[in-house]
C-alpha cells in the first residue's frame, strides 16, 4: 500500500467491542444525559481544552460548535426516541438568534460582526431554534442571510453562500415558503456560474485555494446543488457528469483503495493526508454517494473510497463529525444505501462503537463530555442512533 493515501499515526485501532444495539442505547443516554447536567442557562455549555486550541471560546451559539447544535441533537434524539430529556429544550432554543446577533461566534475571525454563514453563523442558530419553536421571523431572518450571502468569496459550506443556500432549503422543507426555494435558486445560480475548472477557488482566511472536500470545497458545494429536487434536470444532468469527471481527474490510486487530497495542490496545505469528512475520502464518499447511483463507474471509485476510510482505521482525533471516527463512518452508511451491501452496516457499527469508547476515554481523560455537535458527543450518539436504523442522513447537512 502507498504511504501517502493515509497518515498512519492519526489514526488508532478499533476498539470497544462488538456492536449491541442495547450498548449503544446506552451510550446516547449517558451522552444526552451529561449534556444536560453540563448545561447552564447564563453561559450555556463550558469550551472543551480540544476545541480552544485557537482561543479562548466563551459560550458558542453556532450550530458547529455552539449550543444551537448541541440543543438540536438532544432534541432529535429525543424525537426519535433515542433520549428521555429533563427539560423542554424550546425556550432556550427561541433565545439563541437574538443571543447570537449580540455576541456572534469566532469574533477574531468576523471582525466582532454577525455574519449570515451556516455553520459558524446565524442561519444555523435559526434552523435549530425553528426546528423547536417556530415563528415567521426566523423565515424572514433566514431570507435575509441567504440574499445578503449570495456572492461570498469563500464559495464553500462553512463560511459561504453553498451553506446558506442549504439552510434556506432545508427550512423551506420545514415551513413551505417559497420565498425560501427562490433564494436557494439565487444562491445556486451563482454557485453555478462560479464553477470552473472542476473546482471553484476559496478565499479564505487571507488565501485563495482551490479545495476539494466537503469542508470548505468541491464536494460540498456539489451537495448541496444536489440535494433535494431544486436543481433543474438539465443541470442535473450537467452535475453528474463534472463531478465524475473532477473526481476522476483528482482521485489517487493503488488497487482498490482510492483517496482524494485536501486541494489540487497539496503542498499549499500540509504534507500530512488526511482521511476524514472535511478532507479526505469519508466526506467524498458522504458527498457523492447519492448523486448518479446508476453510473458504475462512481459506485467503483466510492467503493474504493471506503476502503480506504476502513483499512486507516478510526481517527485519533476523537469521536466527533468533522474530522472523527462519526464523521468517518457516516460514509459506510451511505455506500449501504447505495449499493445495499450489508458489509458496510457492519463497519459503521464497529466504528460506532469505537466512537462511544472515544467519549468514554476522553470524558475521563479531560474530567469533561465535549459539548459541540460536529467536534463533540453528541454527534457520536446521532451516528450511534444512525447505525441502529440503519440510516444514511447524516445531520444538517441531510436533515435538520
Amino acid at each position: 500500500m502507498s504511504p501517502e493515501l493515509f497518515h498512519g499515526p492519526s489514526h488508532e485501532p478499533l476498539a470497544g467491542g462488538e456492536w449491541s444495539d442495547a450498548a449503544a442505547r446506552v451510550a446516547i443516554a449517558a451522552i444526552c444525559a451529561d449534556a444536560e447536567d453540563a448545561f447552564d442557562p447564563d453561559t450555556l455549555w463550558p469550551a472543551h481544552p480540544l476545541d480552544e486550541e485557537g482561543g479562548e471560546l466563551p459560550s458558542p451559539v453556532g450550530i458547529y460548535l455552539g449550543a444551537s447544535g448541541v440543543i438540536w441533537a438532544l432534541d432529535a434524539l429525543a424525537r426519535s426516541g433515542f433520549a428521555t430529556l429533563g427539560r423542554a429544550w424550546a425556550d432556550v432554543a427561541a433565545a439563541l438568534p437574538d443571543r447570537y446577533l449580540a455576541r456572534p461566534d469566532m469574533p477574531e475571525l468576523t471582525d466582532g460582526r454577525p455574519v449570515p454563514s451556516l455553520l459558524a453563523g446565524e442561519s444555523g442558530v435559526l434552523l435549530a431554534a425553528h426546528r423547536l419553536a417556530p415563528t415567521p421571523a426566523h423565515v424572514e431572518r433566514m431570507l435575509a442571510c441567504a440574499r445578503a450571502n449570495v456572492t461570498n468569496p469563500t464559495r464553500e459550506l462553512m463560511w459561504g453562500s453553498p451553506g446558506t443556500a442549504l439552510a434556506a432549503q432545508l427550512m423551506y422543507e420545514q415551513s413551505g415558503d417559497e420565498r425560501l426555494a427562490d433564494a436557494w435558486r439565487e444562491s445556486a445560480d451563482w454557485l453555478w456560474k462560479e464553477w470552473q475548472d472542476g473546482l471553484w477557488l476559496q478565499e479564505m482566511y487571507g488565501t485563495q485555494r482551490r479545495y476539494i472536500g466537503p469542508g470548505h470545497g468541491f464536494a460540498g458545494n456539489v451537495h448541496v446543488l444536489a440535494r433535494g429536487d431544486l436543481l433543474d434536470a438539465a443541470r442535473r444532468a450537467e452535475l453528474e457528469r463534472r463531478s465524475l469527471e473532477t473526481l476522476r481527474r483528482f482521485v489517487v490510486r493503488d488497487r482498490d483503495l482510492a483517496q482524494w487530497l485536501p486541494t489540487d495542490d497539496p503542498a499549499s496545505v500540509s504534507a500530512t493526508t488526511r482521511t476524514q469528512w472535511c478532507h479526505g475520502s469519508p466526506g467524498i464518499v458522504t458527498s457523492f454517494a447519492p448523486i448518479a447511483r446508476e453510473n458504475a463507474e462512481l459506485t467503483e471509485l466510492l467503493v474504493a473510497g471506503g476502503e480506504l476510510t476502513w483499512r486507516a482505521g478510526p481517527l485519533a482525533k476523537g469521536p466527533g463529525l468533522c474530522h472523527g471516527t462519526a464523521g468517518n463512518g457516516y460514509a459506510f452508511l451511505k455506500l449501504l444505501d447505495r449499493t445495499g451491501d450489508e458489509r458496510w452496516l457492519e463497519r459503521a457499527r464497529a466504528f460506532a462503537m469505537h466512537a462511544a469508547h472515544q467519549v468514554e476515554r476522553a470524558r475521563g481523560e479531560h474530567g469533561q463530555g465535549r459539548y459541540s455537535l460536529w467536534t463533540g458527543d453528541v454527534g457520536a450518539a446521532l451516528f450511534l442512533a444512525s447505525c441502529i436504523r440503519a440510516d444514511p442522513a447524516m445531520p444538517v447537512l441531510d436533515v435538520i
